[in-house]
């Protein structure tokens, strides 16, 4: 089984690569301002192939993958640069899908998807890879070599060094209506079979502690068992059409799987919830060319930093991010290594820095989706990369859609705001534009954290000269007729309001700040409130939320620091009721947030209400989606009935 390979989408980068060997050493991707921009196409991720299409017994018809986590080594950085190692799933059965960002799973509406998930991440030997990154173990996280008894838990004995052993996994599939055994549970994370055989891992947990419950709840249900270092998960595709994603969810350590690649699309079609024609298409398939015609495109942001050779740079200390002196942990409160917040230097786009695309005069439709880690985006579409901030509109965005399906009607906007795992269904129309025209999508949004208001009034834009740019549009010859249908033409299927709400939760988003200054805090908790006070509570804590299943309840999020938080609630998707200053007066969605959603973003200084009803026993979490925040508590378990017992 071949192990460390090279994504097939680069094969002509890699060949170039060995004849630019000398051009390579003088290119340092350390220095953002000198990589290139719009020098090779996007790539357009093709569907993920099935295994199968069994019919199950007293289910029918499935969809039926066996996807695997794996090391590869791709082109990201412009041809001439070194190569970027990167994990990312692919799967088994079909050489060649193994790529960064993963292909997309195209799943239809009441066909349940079946995926046998693999942790593969091993050397060519088969022995089982380290981290590419550094690996706090200060944190409250997997904790592996803590063995059965200490798993899922701050070690008690603080182990200060980055942590080496083999990578702990479990996928998230991100909006999906799931089943607590299938969606990707924190402390169900699992490590390569190889780990289970290997002596030097004797003494280490093989599996998070919520991992056999929900192997023996999976096979109850469905018959099928779960084989040492797989989970498989079943999505039943019961929801509104939508744009989804999956990534991995690991306990204290999503922020750095993330980041090393591993996450694609998951795209919903059909049902009541779709609408059947009219919009821009078609969309890529099985097995089509990642750099074809299309005009349903989904288009993935990410910020990342690289060293000069090529690898993904991600800081090793906490003094990256605010210069904080030793001592750290356990001479103080400070963790080592973790970052409150991460910001990389470049912009990488579908797995690629700064790409282009070539548009014909006509609609197309574009899914964005948010996958930084820290960074919230501000999306323009202007006629100079360079333009003075803020830029003016060359081409509007007409929203279509949101997390969970398609909006009340198309709102069109002069910028796209996306909080980190936000998605939108955008149409833009670039009829009537010549060929060589040259457009280019910037964000405005700040390279620091994102506390609300507007560029330049209330904080600096991201850096022109890099990730103030994202990607380029050239507008090339009409290839044939545009069937779609002009917005204003456009009848979006209506969602079905929920119930009234039957309970008011107050909740709080809080950070604790640490006894020895700096400039950030040493972790971000959620919580409850007592009157007028938040009550911060760590991810341990008693379980505070248990709607009653099938409850309709409103959520309201009081933000006591100085952050917005994208806040993602699993399980359900919700529908955004107001925003309320503290001491104010309330206000209403934004037009884009008027269908469903399943993360929403939270300003400091106000209270943020969503209303959701939860149909689905069993338990579940909610997070603050900057992923660092996530893995240094700001993440609770909520149970929907009664919370299930851990034997």
């Amino acid at each position: 089984m071949r192990r460390a390979v090279h994504s097939t989408l680069a094969a002509p980068a890699v060949a170039l690569a060995v004849c630019t060997a000398a051009v390579a050493s003088a290119q340092d991707p350390s220095v953002p301002e000198s990589i290139p921009k719009y020098d090779r196409p996007l790539v357009i991720p093709p569907a993920m192939p099935v295994t199968s299409t069994p019919v199950v017994p007293g289910v029918g018809p499935i969809d039926y993958y066996e996807i695997a986590v794996r090391s590869l080594s791709q082109q990201i950085l412009p041809v001439g640069y070194p190569q970027t190692t990167v994990w990312s799933y692919g799967s088994v059965n079909h050489p060649g899908t193994l790529n960064y960002p993963a292909f997309t799973i195209e799943a239809r509406f009441a066909r349940p998807v079946r995926v046998k998930w693999i942790n593969d991440l091993v050397d060519e030997e088969g022995a089982p890879l380290p981290h590419l990154l550094p690996v706090d173990q200060t944190l409250h996280w997997a904790n592996p070599p803590g063995g059965v008894e200490g798993r899922d838990m701050r070690p008690s004995t603080p182990v200060v060094e980055p942590y080496l052993g083999p990578v702990p996994m479990v996928p998230h599939l991100h909006g999906g209506h799931n089943a607590q055994e299938s969606d990707g549970y924190a402390e169900a994370w699992f490590l390569p079979a190889a780990a289970y055989s290997d002596e030097a891992f004797e003494d280490f947990a093989k599996e998070g502690r919520w991992y056999a419950p929900f192997k023996a709840l999976f096979e109850s249900k469905y018959g099928v068992e779960w084989e040492p270092g797989t989970a498989t998960f079943q999505y039943e595709n019961d929801q509104r059409a939508g744009t989804f994603w999956y990534h991995d969810h690991t306990l204290g350590m999503t922020r750095v799987n993330v980041y090393a690649g591993p996450a694609g699309f998951y795209l919903l079609r059909r049902g009541p919830g779709d609408l059947p024609a009219g919009l821009p298409g078609p969309a890529p398939t099985v097995g089509s060319d990642p750099f074809g015609t299309f005009y349903e495109i989904p288009i993935a942001i990410q910020d990342r930093s690289f060293k000069s050779d090529g690898s993904l740079f991600y800081p090793a200390t906490r003094a990256f991010f605010d210069g904080f002196p030793q001592p750290y942990i356990p001479d103080s409160d400070v963790s080592p290594i973790w970052n409150p917040e991460f910001f990389g230097t470049t912009m990488v786009v579908n797995g690629r820095t700064w790409p282009y695309l070539e548009v014909e005069p006509r609609r197309y439709r574009f899914r964005f989706l948010n996958g930084c880690n820290s960074r919230f985006l501000i999306l323009k579409i202007a006629g100079d990369a360079l333009e003075e901030r803020p830029a003016q509109p060359a081409l509007h965005f007409v929203q279509i859609g949101g997390e969970g399906g398609f909006l009340p009607s198309p709102v069109v906007l002069d910028q796209l705001l996306l909080g980190l795992a936000e998605r939108a269904d955008v149409i833009v129309d670039f009829t009537g534009l010549e060929p060589g025209t040259e457009l280019f999508l910037v964000n405005e949004a700040p390279d620091e954290p994102f506390g609300g208001g507007r560029v330049v009034e209330d904080f600096d834009p991201a850096d022109p000269e890099t990730t103030g740019q994202v990607m380029k549009f050239r507008v090339v010859e009409l290839q044939g007729r545009d069937g779609s249908l002009p917005v204003d033409r456009l009848k979006l299927p209506a969602a079905p309001p929920l119930p009234p709400a039957t309970a008011t939760r107050r909740l709080s988003l809080n950070e604790l700040e640490s006894t020895m200054g700096g400039e950030g805090p040493i972790a971000a908790l959620l919580g409850t409130m007592e009157g007028a006070e938040p009550v911060p509570l760590f991810w341990d804590d008693e379980v505070t939320e248990i709607p009653r299943l099938g409850a309709t309840e409103i959520w309201e999020m009081s933000n006591f620091t100085a952050d917005a938080h994208p806040i993602h609630i699993h399980e359900v998707q919700f529908q955004v009721v107001d925003r309320q200053p503290f001491g104010g007066a309330t206000r209403a969605p934004e037009p884009w947030e008027a269908g469903y959603k399943d993360t929403v973003i939270a300003y400091p200084g106000e209270i943020t209400r969503v209303k959701a009803k939860f149909d689905l026993p069993g338990l579940y979490v909610w997070h603050c989606h900057i992923v660092e925040h996530e893995d240094n508590e700001m993440m609770r378990p909520y149970c929907v009935g009664e919370c299930p017992a851990l034997e």
